[in-house]
């Protein structure tokens, strides 16, 4: 569970915001439940929906809970916009508005091999009787008050598919609570929320919007932020892993279900630390890692479930091994520039900064021995201008080599 908190989760009136629609309550403060069935700000959409894009893999299947109809129709056309794909129908909207187009998106974006759309928004449909097994993410836009309906949202992912060993909620809204709840028993039987009505109904899920509160009948109200607020919106993730039945785990257990036990090619974290501040013990630990089923791609997993991306490799060993938090490449390399730098002259300075500038932007792969005549090409274009500037490649390699032991020292207050 990622859960997401913004700085304009809840909002009170400011005159240099604009009304365009509907009666201002001022000093009122607007929270959750109140979003896009009492108060809508178009601004405030858009950020979440970049958030929540810039998080998943755009290439996987996705389900978006939103708030009504209007506002699953508001979040697909914003996907659309932001997002990388081509696509015309990359993501849909399926409501009980959408009839048989609506079910035939869902059909095919039940079909397994199908890729289009990939991302369906909603508001009450398919939180049931939708049995689409590849569903890896599942965004909350709207508050989940009823524990059977967060049973069956949180259904939506635990469908079993070849090779899907997890799958994410992403959560606006705090429902990730629900799993503390005594009424917490794991996902229900796969049924309707509501029980249909006597009269007779079309076949088809049966559909039903939340109760409105009794202030709907009033116009709702649309804000306009002044220009340049929404670019100043923070944002946090926090991280949280849930076993199969919903209890709460370690990131370490959580990997251990995954890929099984790390294992224990190291015993502490100095001896992390000392194997990983050369290239060639680096690469060796790296490729036993591999041999044992924690190859690159399951550490860019790992590295990505926890928000640390901008982190080293060493920093997602060392978390899981040790709960030790990560830190991002940059700051890694701010806190040791001035003992990398210390006996080095100006040409050696400049060409370290180049590597570390690599390496903030790529990763500790910028500092195999393998990459250094890349790097030598990229920053000299010849080798033999960069021995003119840096000397003898036996030299190049030792700057090379030497300047890492002090990018992992232990980090000290």
């Amino acid at each position: 569970v990622k859960r997401i908190k913004t700085t304009l989760d809840d909002y009170v009136y400011t005159s240099d915001d604009q009304i365009i629609e509907g009666e201002i309550e001022e000093g009122k403060i607007y929270i959750e439940p109140d979003f896009n069935r009492v108060i809508e700000i178009k601004e405030r959409e858009a950020k979440r929906v970049q958030i929540f894009l810039s998080e998943i893999n755009q290439n996987e299947k996705t389900i978006v809970f939103c708030a009504t109809q209007d506002h699953a129709l508001a979040v697909r056309d914003l996907v659309n916009q932001f997002k990388k794909s081509k696509e015309p129908n990359y993501c849909a909207r399926v409501t009980a508005n959408d009839g048989a187009m609506g079910e035939q998106y869902l059909r095919e974006f039940q079909d397994n091999e199908k890729t289009f759309p990939t991302i369906l928004t909603t508001s009450q449909k398919l939180s049931t009787g939708v049995d689409a097994r590849n569903i890896r993410n599942i965004i909350l836009m709207r508050p989940v008050n009823s524990m059977i309906e967060f049973k069956q949202i949180v259904g939506r992912g635990t469908r079993l598919f070849d090779g899907k060993e997890y799958f994410t909620i992403y959560d606006f809204v705090d429902a990730y609570h629900h799993f503390a709840d005594p009424e917490w028993d794991g996902e229900p039987a796969d049924e309707t929320t509501e029980k249909p009505p006597k009269s007779p109904t079309p076949p088809g899920p049966v559909v039903s919007e939340p109760p409105r509160p009794p202030y709907e009948s009033k116009k709702k109200i649309k804000i306009k932020l002044r220009d340049g607020k929404e670019r100043e919106i923070q944002y946090m993730i926090a991280t949280s892993f849930w076993s199969t039945d919903g209890r709460p785990i370690s990131a370490e257990e959580f990997l251990q279900n995954m890929f099984g036990k790390l294992p224990d090619f190291f015993k502490s974290e100095e001896e992390l630390r000392k194997i990983w501040s050369h290239p060639i013990t680096r690469k060796i630990l790296l490729e036993k890692l591999a041999d044992a089923g924690y190859g690159k791609n399951e550490l860019t997993t790992l590295q990505k479930l926890i928000n640390a991306e901008k982190s080293d490799l060493f920093d997602v060993l060392e978390y899981v091994s040790f709960a030790v938090k990560p830190i991002t490449r940059e700051a890694r390399v701010a806190k040791a520039q001035s003992n990398i730098f210390a006996l080095l002259n100006n040409k050696q300075k400049e060409f370290l900064e180049f590597v570390l500038s690599k390496y903030i932007e790529t990763g500790v792969e910028e500092l195999d021995q393998e990459k250094l005549p890349e790097l030598l090409t990229l920053k000299y274009h010849a080798l033999d201008d960069a021995k003119e500037m840096l000397g003898s490649v036996q030299n190049i390699r030792a700057i090379f080599i030497d300047f890492q032991k002090y990018l992992y020292e232990r980090k000290t207050a």
